[in-house]
């Protein structure tokens, strides 16, 4: 897999909340498409990684450097690259370039997509409601 061009990592980036993904104890397969995976295999991947970073305590901060470095592969954060292209849509011009450049940016432009991207409704997790 290509590595991110460096002109596009965040002037700004730290890297300590990697650390502390729950990622880091999961195979790195999980949130990584293989080459060709596409449909319902993809789509099950992709929410099977999504559901470790609902309750991962850096979610936040690995979406942020995503959408700021615009990382055009995997999982990061609760979002796929389906789901960063959407966000790349919404931002206009001027607001793109200064998410490269401010740290919180990248969640606060999409804060709503971000949320949605683990929604219950989007992992597939489905509360049965007691009758009363």
């Amino acid at each position: 897999m290509p590595q991110q061009p460096l002109a596009q990592v965040p002037l700004d980036s730290k890297w300590h909340w990697q650390e502390l993904g729950l990622c880091r104890s999961t195979d790195p397969l999980l949130f990584f498409h293989p080459q060709n995976e596409r449909g319902s295999s993809r789509s099950r991947r992709d929410q099977s990684a999504k559901r470790v970073c609902a309750s991962c305590p850096v979610r936040l901060e690995c979406a942020d450097y995503a959408i700021r470095a615009r990382e055009p592969y995997g999982v990061w954060g609760g979002l796929s690259e389906d789901d960063r292209e959407a966000i790349y849509r919404t931002i206009d011009r001027p607001a793109a370039t200064r998410l490269a450049s401010v740290p919180g940016t990248g969640v606060a432009a999409a804060k709503e997509l971000v949320n949605e991207a683990i929604s219950e409704e989007a992992l597939g997790i489905h509360r049965i409601q007691r009758a009363r």
